[in-house]
């Protein structure tokens, strides 16, 4: 038997879709199956699948019995076969891991990539391990990368963590650093705060500039503010090392916040910066995360971004 409570944030959500959202394993028809059958019980009460839930409401879960639970793990032993399951694993324990991410892997699987993915990483090195036993939750990331971009990502291993990492995200708890060398030189420390607006047909995020931009690019309720400090590291002829602290977390933020000041991050050439030799992407490392209970993470430079530092006359060792 499993009791969770209804948070603020997922008050709203339809019974069914937050069974699926808690226990990707089971397929929808064994949820509907487990509603129907009285398994879920919300403030003591059986309800219909679209029940719409408030938060506070209590619900018990009864777990499906051990031939369905060995049948669940059977699956995800097929699944992981021959996944890899080479993770850079800076630190885990029984609830949390943290990884570090390489360049040109994408965090979750899209429409071109199913497979190697980080995510799929983790769960097939978590399943080797012997710790992706239960039918009930699937361990997840808390955030994500661009393909393009290395670092830090955390992952909640068990619902509980999960959830927690996820308040501390929204509420702008946690402290996100990048490292990345921008072209020019650059000085001192600052903030931007230019609002940004995505365009999704293009995969591309702008500063707004005017009124006739917002409408441009699907009016004002795409705009979104957005907040971004940085601190220069080094300067050197024509290149700067900066560190970087991300308040919010819009998509694309820090490049598109530098091309605006015209320092365009070393590699983006979607955001006006210029290749390196064979660097076509963005030099752009999440390299430190603070979490509000103290504990700190660092994921060290990748070999690829020290090399390009040296060449223009910076010392990755800061």
């Amino acid at each position: 038997m499993i009791n969770r409570k209804v948070t603020p944030s997922e008050g709203g959500k339809r019974l069914h879709r937050f069974l699926r959202n808690l226990m990707p394993n089971i397929p929808l028809g064994q949820i509907y199956k487990m509603i129907d059958s009285g398994k879920v019980k919300v403030n003591g009460k059986r309800k219909n699948q679209n029940y719409e839930l408030v938060a506070g409401d209590e619900l018990v879960l009864y777990v499906e019995d051990a031939a369905y639970q060995e049948a669940s793990i059977g699956q995800k032993k097929a699944k992981y076969v021959g996944v890899n399951a080479n993770v850079n694993v800076i630190y885990e324990d029984a609830e949390l891991m943290v990884v570090n991410k390489p360049v040109g892997m994408l965090t979750h699987p899209d429409q071109a990539d199913q497979k190697d993915t980080l995510v799929n990483r983790v769960h097939a090195y978590l399943y080797r391990q012997g710790e992706l036993d239960s039918p009930m939750f699937m361990p997840a990331t808390a955030n994500r990368l661009d393909r393009n971009t290395s670092g830090i990502i955390l992952v909640g291993k068990t619902a509980g963590m999960l959830h927690q990492l996820n308040q501390w995200i929204q509420k702008h708890e946690l402290q996100k650093y990048y490292v990345t060398i921008v072209e020019g030189r650059l000085t001192g420390e600052g903030i931007l705060k230019g609002d940004l607006i995505r365009d999704e047909k293009k995969n591309r995020t702008h500063v707004v500039s005017d009124k006739t931009d917002v409408a441009k690019h699907g009016g004002a309720e795409q705009v979104k503010t957005a907040e971004t400090r940085y601190r220069v590291l080094q300067t050197g002829n024509s290149h700067s090392l900066v560190e970087i602290e991300l308040i919010s977390g819009r998509t694309h933020q820090i490049r598109t916040h530098f091309q605006d000041i015209g320092h365009s991050v070393l590699g983006d050439i979607k955001y006006g910066g210029n290749r390196f030799g064979d660097v076509n992407h963005q030099l752009l490392h999440a390299w430190r995360i603070v979490l509000p209970d103290g504990r700190e993470f660092k994921a060290p430079l990748p070999a690829q971004m020290c090399t390009v530092a040296e060449r223009v006359g910076l010392n990755s060792n800061f």
